[in-house]
């Protein structure tokens, strides 16, 4: 054993151990859409003298924090989301409309001094409660009125209901330092409401308090009105014991009346926790029940498992003893991801938990490169030892494995900064999974190889090893020899029918933008009575939702569908459904608002607009124009046909499509990395060489690459496709979808593209040994074989 394998060896064990010990001793930390629960996010809006930027949204979150606390839910989370929004995350929230109430009154708590009865009011009058304090005082006539008849006036009813014209905003709730709720017990006044007020506050507090003293008792203009959202929650009257101009001091103020425990503590709730700096309108707001993410775990797991024991067995048929030691590598990568996960506090979404697993079917792609490119080896000289050759294919199979990574890097990060909420998290479980896979097939698997190499066994026994012989796919390809880019404009011309074919199903069908991009509501029932769609639909229509869509959902659910309802409504909508199905349960919830979805609409045009952007500046920058020009092409191909597929379909366009569909550009441009970076490779070697043959020769020694790589993903969607419920299924077809097309469009898409750009193009052939960056005419110097001492005879 060399002394590099010796420290990949301990590398590896030093790793897969901690990986052992964080996966025993942490849990993950699963989102909303996992656990169950509800997901609200929040927009602040300016008003005429406050902007929402970053400080007011932080002072906003505070006071919201204060009123989800109020409503005893385990462990919420409240977060601020750019400049001025805000997730407020309520594990086991099954029924938001508490929670949409109180973090809705979104009005800012003001004060208003009462001018006078409202207009058209009869003339009974209640009264109404009390606002007392210690000192005592005379009353005094009421001084004149100067209000100035153009200010703003509000006419709003008092608790009783009558109307009552009041002043302008004379204080904010900004100012109130805190209020509670007492029972009296000693001055007999049962529960009350104390309010302490900040400094500068206080003296605007008591200086509306002494002018309102001025009047008589049991006038309305002796009121003082406390309002939110533009409601008047409380109208005190100042206590005759109160002189005019005297007021009440901050601390000394309790608002008095018929109240029982719940108003006065909900009263003290609305005052403390009503002075938002700034309003805040709900955009968004997601419900899921907890059997839907429960479901979802037990799929995700299943389909792991069953995938990746099918990849396994399938690269352990193909490579035999070095696939088996790749597959114990798989299963190293499979517990360091997961570990990697739980140690950076990584919240684990739906999409997110389907990016790990999918990244378990990828991640034998490096392992694939090597092996094919050390079957190379073996082939072109039959008498190398075993382990000459590995190292060898480890060599030069490195560039096509940083550059493949690399475009899926890139994707991952346009999943993290351009994707939301849930999709964020499929982007950092990808990245991982990606770093996860390089250390499992450079570190992990190689040091496995490597120690096997150096057996006896194994290196005279060349039928176990399994990379001492070519496979099956290569000598097919070898005797059939098929001339592929004779006449390349073919396949172009296959190319573009299919894309035509695709546009024809995005004109005729229509995209169906799911709801995430339309703005609107989206709730799936399950019912304890099967009830079907016409049932259902007359129902809800009954209940006064003429315009909702029903259509059936996973095992017998329904979905409805509408432009606008509110949490009410949804409630009598289930309700309706209860009537037919008995038992309703909400399995899951989401409403997005019109602004927000038109600019997730406008957000995922942007990003699969800088997706295509940066593949192109990488590639330009790895690789000759008229190569990058080529594979952008190939993308967008796979792109078109992605979509027009889900037209054709009838599936829905949504926030985790658009995931998959990054997804596919990575693995489109994965694809066409290794062809070109093997023509690049075979070129320099060759440079008088005609370049449709280099890129025949190039394409027949990738294709095993690309097969085997694309099996390990085929085997890990058709298991989450058939395994994954509606949650996971449209993904799943995406993807399938997209790797299909990705691999026929890197050989005869992206390739002829580029030999039919290379022939107008004025550019050189690439050094020999040229890599990018490497000055022309500068070849690279042969590395020495690792086995080889220099000596010579």
């Amino acid at each position: 054993m060399t002394r590099a394998t010796a420290v990949r060896a301990v590398l590896a064990v030093a790793v897969l151990l901690a990986s052992v010990f964080i996966t025993l001793t942490m849990s993950p930390r699963l989102g909303l859409d996992l656990q169950g629960g509800t997901r609200i996010v929040l927009q602040a809006r300016d008003t005429a003298t406050v902007e929402a930027d970053r400080e007011t949204t932080d002072r906003t979150l505070e006071v919201l924090r204060q009123r989800i606390d109020s409503l005893g839910v385990s462990e919420p989370t409240l977060t601020r989301s750019g400049e001025d929004r805000i997730i407020v995350e309520l594990p086991d929230v099954q029924d938001p409309r508490q929670a949409a109430e109180v973090i809705g009154r979104t009005a800012q708590l003001t004060f208003h001094a009462v001018e006078g009865e409202g207009a058209d009011q009869p003339e009974e009058k209640t009264p109404a409660p009390e606002s007392t304090t210690d000192p005592e005082s005379t009353t005094e006539p009421a001084p004149d009125s100067d209000t100035d008849p153009d200010s703003d006036r509000l006419t709003l009813p008092d608790e009783q209901g009558r109307l009552l014209a009041l002043g302008e905003p004379r204080l904010s709730g900004a100012g109130v330092e805190d209020a509670t709720a007492a029972f009296d017990s000693q001055g007999g006044a049962g529960w009350t409401v104390s309010l302490e007020f900040r400094k500068g506050a206080g003296q605007d507090w008591k200086k509306l308090t002494g002018e309102a003293a001025c009047h008589p008792a049991g006038d309305d203009r002796r009121r003082v009105a406390i309002v939110l959202d533009e409601k008047v929650i409380s109208s005190p009257q100042v206590d005759p014991s109160v002189g005019c101009r005297a007021g009440l001091p901050s601390g000394a103020t309790q608002i008095t009346g018929s109240f029982n425990a719940d108003e006065a503590r909900d009263l003290a709730l609305l005052i403390k926790g009503g002075a938002l700096p700034v309003p805040v309108e709900i955009v968004e707001q997601r419900t899921v029940g907890p059997t839907l993410g429960a479901a979802a775990i037990d799929a995700s797991a299943q389909a792991a498992l069953i995938g990746a024991a099918a990849t396994a067995l399938f690269i352990t048929v193909v490579y035999r003893l070095f696939g088996a030691l790749a597959a114990v590598a798989l299963g190293a990568y499979g517990v360091i991801s997961y570990a990697a996960l739980v140690a950076l506090g990584v919240t684990l979404t739906l999409p997110g938990l389907a990016g790990f697993v999918l990244a378990i079917g990828m991640a034998v792609d490096a392992n694939v490169l090597v092996f094919e490119r050390a079957r190379e080896e073996c082939a072109d000289r039959p008498t190398r030892s075993l382990r000459s050759a590995l190292t060898t294919g480890f060599r030069k199979a490195w560039s096509a494995v940083a550059d493949s990574n690399a475009t899926t890097l890139i994707a991952a990060g346009l999943l993290f900064f351009l994707g939301s909420g849930p999709v964020k998290g499929f982007g950092v479980t990808l990245a991982i999974g990606v770093v996860a896979s390089m250390f499992s097939a450079l570190v992990i698997a190689r040091a496995l190889t490597e120690i096997a190499a150096n057996s006896r066994f194994v290196s005279d026994y060349r039928g176990v090893n399994g990379i001492a012989r070519p496979g099956a796919v290569r000598t097919w390809l070898v005797r059939k020899d098929p001339k592929l880019f004779r006449t390349s404009a073919r396949w172009l011309v296959v190319s573009a029918a299919l894309v035509v074919v695709a546009v024809a199903g995005i004109v005729v069908r229509g995209v169906d933008l799911g709801v995430e991009f339309t703005g609107g509501r989206l709730v799936e029932y399950s019912t304890s009575r099967p009830v079907d769609v016409e049932t259902a639909r007359d129902s809800i229509a009954a209940a006064g939702f003429g315009d909702a869509e029903v259509t059936t959902a996973g095992d017998g659910d329904l979905s409805v569908r509408t432009g606008k309802l509110d949490n009410d409504g949804e409630h009598a909508l289930r309700a309706a459904l209860t009537e037919e199905g008995g038992e309703t349960t909400k399995v899951r919830d989401e409403l997005i608002g019109p602004s927000l979805g038109d600019e997730l609409r406008r957000n995922a045009l942007i990003a699969l607009g800088v997706a295509v952007a940066v593949q192109l500046a990488y590639l330009a920058v790895r690789f000759r124009w008229t190569f990058a020009v080529a594979s952008v092409v190939a993308m967008v191909h796979d792109v078109i046909l992605v979509v027009g597929a889900f037209a054709w379909l009838g599936r829905p366009v949504d926030g985790i499509f658009l995931a998959a569909l990054l997804t596919v550009i990575g693995y489109s441009v994965n694809d066409s990395v290794v062809v070109f970076d093997r023509v690049r490779e075979l070129w320099g070697a060759n440079r008088r060489t005609p370049l449709d043959t280099i890129a025949r020769r190039a394409v027949l020694q990738t294709v095993p690459r690309t097969v085997n790589t694309g099996m390990g993903a085929l085997f890990i969607l058709a298991a989450l496709a058939v395994l994954g419920g509606d949650s996971l299924a449209d993904f799943a077809l995406a993807l399938l979808i997209g790797i299909v097309v990705g691999t026929w469009s890197s050989v005869f898409t992206a390739v002829p593209g580029a030999l039919a750009l290379e022939r107008s193009a004025k550019a050189p052939p690439p050094a020999p040994g040229k890599g990018k960056g490497t000055p022309r005419g500068k070849a690279r110097a042969a590395r020495r074989d690792p086995l080889d001492n220099g000596a010579r005879v």
